[in-house]
Order: C-alpha cells, then sequence, then structure tokens
C-alpha cells in the first residue's frame, strides 16, 4: 500500500512539473480592461477582414488552407483555457489572407489571421503552423497586448493618478488610441520567449511534434537570410530561439508522447 502511495505520488509530483514555467501574467494587464482591449480587437480584426474581402484576398471557407489552419486551431484550443479563464469566452476567428507577407498574429479575444506568404514562402508543415499559430495564440493567452497598453497608461499617466482612475477616464482613453495599433505593438523579447514557451507547450498537448520549432526556425533564417521577419522584429534571434526551444523539449516531449499515444489509443 506504502509502494502503491508512494508510487501515485511521485506521477502526480511528475505531471505537476511537465510543461514550461513561464510565471504569472504581467500586473499591467491590471490596468486595462480586459473586456475593452477585446472589444478594440475585434472591431479591428472585423475591419481587416472586411479589407481584404474587398480585395479578394480572403480565403473562403472551403479553401483547402482554410480548413487545414481552422482543423489545427481546433486541436490546440482546447488547451489554451488552463492558461486564461477568459479564454473560455472568446469568440475564436481563424482566417487566411492572401499576401507575399511572412505573417502571422492572433488578437485579444482569439482573433487569429494567417498570411497565405507564411505558408507558401516556408512551406510549413502542421507541426510547423502548429508553432507558429501556438505562439500567436500564448500573445493573446498571456495578454501581452493588454500588458503593453498598461505600461503605456502608466507611463503616460503617472502610478499615482492610476489609482483615481479605475472608473477609467484616461486609461479608456489609452485602450481606444492603442487599439488601432494592436497589429503593430512591439512586444519585448521576454514576451516573446514566453510566446515561444507556451506555444510550444500548447502544440505538444495538441500531440504536435514540438520539435518542429527547430526546423521552423531554421526556415525561418534561411527565408531572412539570419534578419528576423516582419512579424517577428522584435524576437529574438533565430539562434536563440533554437537553443531556448531545444532546453526546454524535456519539459513537453512526454506531453507530446502523451498526445500521440491517446491519438492512437483513441483510433483502435
Amino acid at each position: 500500500m506504502l509502494w502503491a502511495f508512494l508510487t501515485l505520488q511521485g506521477t502526480a509530483q511528475a505531471q505537476a512539473q511537465e510543461g514550461v514555467n513561464v510565471g504569472k501574467n504581467s500586473a499591467f494587464t491590471q490596468l486595462v480592461p480586459a473586456e475593452s482591449v477585446e472589444r478594440s480587437a475585434a472591431q479591428n480584426y472585423a475591419q481587416m477582414l472586411q479589407q481584404a474581402a474587398a480585395k479578394n484576398a480572403l480565403g473562403p471557407a472551403d479553401n483547402a488552407q482554410v480548413k487545414r489552419l481552422r482543423s489545427i486551431a481546433q486541436r490546440l484550443i482546447p488547451f489554451a483555457i488552463p492558461w486564461n479563464e477568459r479564454a473560455k469566452q472568446w469568440k475564436w476567428e481563424v482566417n487566411l489572407i492572401g499576401s507575399t507577407q511572412i505573417n502571422a498574429f492572433c488578437m485579444p479575444g482569439g482573433k487569429i489571421a494567417f498570411y497565405s506568404g507564411i505558408l507558401k514562402q516556408l512551406q510549413l508543415t502542421d507541426d510547423e503552423v502548429a508553432m507558429v499559430m501556438g505562439h500567436e495564440i500564448a500573445h493573446a493567452l498571456r495578454e501581452h497586448a493588454r500588458e503593453r497598453m498598461g505600461k503605456n497608461a502608466a507611463t503616460g499617466i503617472g502610478a499615482s493618478v492610476i489609482t483615481q482612475l479605475f472608473g477609467l477616464g484616461q486609461i479608456g482613453q489609452t485602450v481606444t488610441n492603442y487599439g488601432a495599433q494592436l497589429l503593430t505593438l512591439e512586444f519585448s523579447r521576454s514576451d516573446e520567449s514566453e510566446a515561444d514557451l507556451v506555444g510550444m507547450e500548447l502544440a505538444a498537448r495538441a500531440g504536435f511534434d514540438p520539435r518542429a520549432g527547430v526546423t521552423l526556425w531554421q526556415k525561418m533564417g534561411a527565408a531572412n537570410k539570419g534578419a528576423p521577419p516582419q512579424w517577428l522584429s522584435t524576437h529574438p534571434s533565430g539562434t536563440t530561439r533554437i537553443a531556448d526551444i531545444q532546453a526546454n523539449l524535456p519539459r513537453v516531449m512526454p506531453l507530446y508522447q502523451r498526445a500521440k499515444s491517446n491519438a492512437v489509443g483513441a483510433s483502435q
């Protein structure tokens, strides 16, 4: 009995240690209401889709790549909720925009878009797409845009004034000002590293091979001759990212192997 108890305890501790460790979301997120950021993101996303549709650049629902992206998202999204309770309420969307840009993003509230250039130019496998999508979803889950707005609000208003404004006033204006810039907000390198690791875990739990992060960055480096592409302009270098991914693989490979094993068992 004691042996069985210790075995169960050891298994529980091992499972608790699985996955990446990036700490809690930044306290700066609390300076800006999540609802306001997500509402602004939804408005900007809808406008962007309208503009793409007007140019015949919005992928239709029956497009093979659109179906592929949505299928991958369906596997990733269930594993997003433990990272952010708000994700339960998000109205997730996944769309494809025709463009040569090597670009992808997930706006607050689960609004995902891929540019066709990233799929065509890099010839991404499903595992690599999952790594990109997981990274972008991670930005939304970790509320990096909201954090950036909170920091800007704190800088512009002053910490002593913020406590008087929680019925929002100027902070609300900050959301309005930055809402139109959600696609161009620059995240810090720590934000990008967090998104890499969280995205890798999401992909692994969904049954996508996290080692694809290495091949993804090799492709990125080759496509951009070592310079970061547009969607990663503030990110750490490719060699740094590959090293970080490799260092964290032992934390997520068991998750991937279990997901693959469960998938095989369910199919039999």
